[in-house]
């Protein structure tokens, strides 16, 4: 296939885009480069002759019409998003201009594509989504496909909004649509804004492990290159207008997984005292939510799919590779809100 990836110079974008040049594809990448994307994410890729980038912005319509015109694409895999939680509570407007205008018009621009093409069957708009849109889970249960949408924070919701737009355009105009909802990913190539980096590189550099509130926040931990995995297969095998939760089967709290990645730091790079010991709570950020867990045995049962990476192996490849590649996250360190406090609204 032709892929249509945005956001392809991101986080879980460059997963995808490693991994579809891999399985054979030809991926066009779409991103605007805004301060968390990264193309040295894709340096082992970019001079693939399957691969060609697009510098431009989801919400520019003429941009999106040259490159549906002239790509030509067989499938848009829909990841550029703002996705921060802290950001979303300091600048909300940032979210909604992206999250849900840019996937209006990315829908849009899909859809008059799609429609001057004799609306082929075989085309699709695979949307990906977070499980934040269904707020938060008590002690006991599971996020299935069927659970009310319940967004808490300004970033959950415009993703939310979006997932919602999809669904309108599937039922609406026809458009053949997909949408997957993750699980926490974590792996190499994170930017380090997010918890598990911010651990691993706060270690490094002797410096206060911020743990927000008691630390008792339960995520379900998803390796970024299983949930690549699952998303090529959703694009591939999925069925149109259908919904499929991706997890990682790894439920821990915030506190916990910060223990590990310690113990994995006084193993790898043994310091005079132990990594714990810099951890330091701080004041919550609000709304934030108790619990997600994912019930991911739709895409098990009816695509095959299912994580491969325990959580234990997961985070002893990041923690490694953090240490192998300096070069690539000291360069980001100097970016803007990188390493400071955000969100406390």
């Amino acid at each position: 296939m032709k892929l249509l990836v945005t956001g392809g110079a991101g986080f879980i974008g460059s997963a995808v885009v490693r991994l579809a040049l891999a399985q054979g594809h030809e991926v066009v990448n779409l991103d605007a480069l805004t301060y968390a994307a990264c193309l040295d994410n894709l340096t082992a890729v970019a001079d693939l002759p399957g691969y060609r980038f697009e510098h431009a912005d989801i919400r520019d319509e003429k941009a999106l019409a040259r490159i549906f015109s002239s790509h030509a694409p067989d499938a848009v895999l829909h990841l550029a998003a703002e996705s921060h939680v802290d950001r979303s509570i300091d600048g909300p407007g940032a979210f909604i201009d992206t999250n849900v205008t840019g996937t209006y018009k990315l829908l849009q621009a899909a859809r008059i594509f799609w429609e001057g093409r004799g609306r082929p069957k075989s085309f699709r708009f695979h949307h990906v989504s977070t499980d934040e849109v269904y707020g938060s889970l008590g002690a006991e249960g599971l996020f299935t496909e069927e659970t009310p949408y319940a967004p808490n924070s300004p970033y959950s919701a415009s993703k939310a909004a979006s997932d919602h737009l999809v669904r309108a355009w599937g039922e609406t105009y026809g458009l053949p649509v997909l949408l997957t909802n993750c699980s926490n990913n974590y792996g190499m190539y994170h930017f380090p804004e997010k918890l598990i980096p911010v651990v691993i590189l706060n270690a490094l550099a002797g410096k206060p492990i911020p743990i927000y509130g008691a630390g008792e926040n339960i995520r379900d931990w998803l390796y970024v290159e299983d949930h690549a995995e699952a998303l090529l297969t959703v694009v591939t095998k999925g069925v149109v207008g259908r919904s499929y939760n991706i997890g990682g089967n790894a439920e821990l709290s915030n506190i916990d997984l910060v223990h590990q990645i310690c113990a994995l730091l006084d193993e790898l790079r043994p310091a005079k005292n132990a990594y714990s010991e810099l951890i330091s709570f701080v004041a919550d950020r609000p709304g934030h939510d108790a619990r997600y867990a994912i019930d991911a045995s739709r895409i098990q049962k009816e695509l095959g799919w299912q994580p491969s990476v325990t959580l234990e192996e997961g985070l002893r490849r990041t923690v490694v590779w953090y240490l192998d590649n300096p070069d690539w996250w000291q360069a980001l360190q100097a970016r803007d809100g990188v390493g400071e406090r955000l969100g406390r609204a």
